[in-house]
C-alpha cells in the first residue's frame, strides 16, 4: 500500500513546485475522478515543505474532503487550503456588493423623489391655472350682476341724452341763450349802431378769452392759444385801443383777419352750435375780427373814423398816387412782416422750448394736423416729407395758405358789398356746419350706442352656456348642494319652469315687445340726436 502512494512522491521531488496550470489540471482531474465514482487514496499526503496546489484567485474543490466531512456542503473549502488571496477576495466581495446595493438604493430614492416632485409640480401648476381662471372669470352670479350693471348704465346713458329734463345742464342752457343773444345783439348793432360794434367785440373778447384759457389749460390744450387766430384778435385789440393811428398795423391786421382768420371757418369747420360754449367761442374768434373791421371800414361815418381811427381814415380816403394808398403788394408785404414775427416767436417759444412736453403728449397745431388731417391733401402733403422737414414744411404751408387767403383783401377793403357777401357766406357756412353736427353727428353717435347695446344684449342672450363653465362655477362647501348652472332646469322644480332669478334666458332683446308694458319707444336713426 505504501508503494501505491510513493510513486507520486517519487515523481515530485521536495524542491519541485507545481505551476498554476498544473494545479488546475490536477484539480480538474480530481473533480472528474470524483464525479466518475473514483476517489483518491485517503492517505495521500502533500510533500513536506510544498505549498498547497490551489489558485490564488479561485477556491479549489478537493474531492477528498467530501469523504472527510460529508456533512459539509460540496462548495465549502477546507480552511487549511485557503490562501491570503482567497481571504482578501472573500472579504472584498461583500463590501462591493454592499456598495452596489447602497448605490442602487440611493438611485432608486432619487428617482422616486424626482417622480414625486414632478407629480407635485404638475398638481401645483394645475391648481394655479384653475385658481387663475377662477380669479379672471368670476362666478355666474357676479357675471350676471356685471351684465345687469352694464345694461343699466347703457339705458341710463341713453335716457340722459334724450330726457330734456336731465340732458341740458345749466351751463349749456346759459351757452345756448348767450349764443342766440349774441347773434341778435350783433345783428342789431350792425344795422343800427355799427360805429359802436367794436365795444361789443371788446366785451366779448374779455368774456370769452379767460374762459377759453381756463378750459384749455385744464384739458392740456393751452399751446393752441399761441395759434394765429388768437394773435389776430390781439392785433385787432391793439389797433382799436393802443395804436389806432398806425396805418401799417391796421392794414396788416385787416389782411390777416379777412385772410387767414376768416377762411379758417371753412377750412377747420367752425360750427354754430349754440349749446356748446367751446364751439361758440371758436366761431367768435374767427368771425368777429372781420365783422368788426367791416363795421369800422364800411359802416362807420368818416367823422368818427377821423376822430377815433385816424390811421383807418388816412388809408381809406387816400388817393391812388399817395403813399398811404396800399396796393396788394403793400398789403401782403406788411402783413407778411407781422406773420413772420408771429411764426418765429411761435417756433422759438413753443416748438423749441417746449419740445420735450410736446413729445410727451402736449397737442399743438402741428400734431393735431398730423392726427386729424392725415388723410386729407394737406396732411398727405406734409407727412409725405422726411421727418426733419415736416415742421418747416408745415410752417411754409401755413404761410402759403395765408398768402392765398390775402389775395382778395383789396376787394374787401375798397368795396362794401363784396365784403358783406363774403362775411355772409362765412356765417352761412358756420350755420351749415352746426346743422350737420346736430343732425348727422348727434344722430349717428346715438344710433351707434343703441346698436352697441343691442349687440351686447344679443351676445349674452345667445350664449348662456358661458355661465355653466366648470372653471367659473364656485366650489361647493362641505355639505352644501352643488349649484346648478344658470339657464338649466332645476331638478327640484316640479313644474319644469326655469329659474327666474339669475337666468340669462330671461333677459329679453331690446326689440322684443313685452306684455304689460305701457309704452314701447322705437328709435329711428334719422330722428335721434346726441350731445357731445
Amino acid at each position: 500500500m505504501s508503494e501505491a502512494v510513493n510513486p507520486t512522491s517519487d515523481h515530485l521531488s521536495s524542491n519541485d513546485t507545481l505551476s498554476p496550470e498544473a494545479t488546475r489540471s490536477s484539480t480538474h482531474g480530481s473533480s472528474t475522478s470524483s464525479a466518475n465514482g473514483g476517489s483518491p487514496p485517503m492517505n495521500a499526503k502533500t510533500p513536506e515543505g510544498s505549498s498547497p496546489m490551489s489558485s490564488p484567485s479561485l477556491l479549489s474543490r478537493n474531492g477528498s474532503m467530501s469523504d472527510f466531512s460529508g456533512y459539509q456542503e460540496e462548495w465549502e473549502t477546507p480552511p487549511e487550503t485557503l490562501t491570503l488571496f482567497d481571504l482578501l477576495d472573500n472579504l472584498a466581495l461583500p463590501t462591493r456588493l454592499e456598495k452596489w446595493q447602497l448605490k442602487l438604493s440611493a438611485q432608486t430614492d432619487k428617482v422616486r423623489r424626482q417622480r414625486e416632485k414632478l407629480k407635485l409640480s404638475t398638481f401645483t401648476a394645475k391648481d394655479k391655472v384653475v385658481e387663475e381662471w377662477r380669479r379672471r372669470l368670476p362666478p355666474p352670479d357676479e357675471q350676471l350682476e356685471k351684465y345687469r350693471k352694464r345694461m343699466r348704465q347703457s339705458v341710463d346713458r341713453l335716457g340722459s341724452k334724450w330726457n330734456n329734463a336731465k340732458n341740458v345742464t345749466a351751463r349749456e342752457k346759459v351757452s345756448f341763450i348767450a349764443g342766440v343773444l349774441n347773434i341778435f345783439i350783433s345783428g342789431y348793432l350792425i344795422g343800427g349802431y355799427p360805429e359802436y360794434f367794436y365795444y361789443w367785440f371788446t366785451a366779448q373778447l374779455c368774456y370769452f378769452m379767460p374762459i377759453r384759457y381756463y378750459t384749455y389749460q385744464k384739458r392740456g390744450y393751452h399751446y393752441f392759444l399761441a395759434d394765429m387766430c388768437y394773435f389776430v384778435n390781439l392785433l385787432l385789440f391793439l389797433t382799436i385801443w393802443v395804436a389806432p393811428s398806425s396805418k401799417r398795423l391796421f392794414i396788416s391786421t385787416y389782411c390777416l383777419a379777412y385772410g387767414n382768420n376768416a377762411v379758417a371757418i371753412a377750412m377747420w369747420r367752425n360750427s354754430m352750435v349754440f349749446h356748446s360754449l367751446d364751439k361758440v367761442t371758436s366761431l367768435f374768434i374767427h368771425i368777429m375780427p372781420p365783422v368788426t373791421l367791416h363795421c369800422l371800414v364800411h359802416l362807420t361815418s368818416p367823422e368818427t373814423q377821423l376822430a377815433r381811427f385816424p390811421g383807418l381814415y388816412a388809408i381809406k380816403y387816400s388817393t391812388p398816387e399817395s403813399n398811404m394808398h396800399y396796393s396788394l403788394l403793400g398789403m401782403v408785404t406788411w402783413s407778411s412782416v407781422l406773420y413772420a414775427i408771429w411764426q418765429l416767436s411761435y417756433h422759438f417759444f413753443i416748438t423749441v422750448r417746449r419740445r420735450e412736453k410736446i413729445a410727451a403728449g402736449r397737442p399743438t397745431s402741428f400734431t393735431w394736423l398730423r392726427r386729424s388731417y392725415a388723410h386729407s391733401w394737406i396732411g398727405r402733403l406734409i407727412l409725405g416729407l422726411p421727418q426733419p422737414l415736416q415742421e418747416p414744411g408745415f410752417m411754409l404751408t401755413q404761410y402759403l395758405y395765408a398768402l392765398g387767403s390775402m389775395l382778395p383783401c383789396p376787394i374787401w377793403l375798397w368795396y362794401r358789398w363784396p365784403s358783406a357777401v363774403f362775411l355772409l357766406a362765412l356765417f352761412s357756412w358756420s350755420i351749415y356746419n352746426g346743422a350737420t353736427y346736430y343732425i348727422d353727428v348727434f344722430g349717428t353717435r346715438f344710433q351707434k350706442e343703441l346698436e352697441q347695446m343691442k349687440k351686447d344684449v344679443a351676445k349674452w342672450q345667445a350664449s348662456p352656456e358661458v355661465f355653466s363653465s366648470p372653471l367659473m362655477t364656485p366650489k361647493p362647501q362641505d355639505g352644501a348642494a352643488t349649484p346648478q348652472p344658470i339657464g338649466v332646469d332645476d331638478p327640484s322644480n316640479k313644474n319644469g319652469h326655469k329659474r327666474s332669478e339669475g337666468s340669462i334666458d330671461q333677459i329679453p332683446l331690446l326689440d322684443t315687445q313685452h306684455e304689460g308694458s305701457t309704452a314701447t319707444e322705437k328709435f329711428d336713426g334719422g330722428d335721434v340726436r346726441e350731445r357731445k
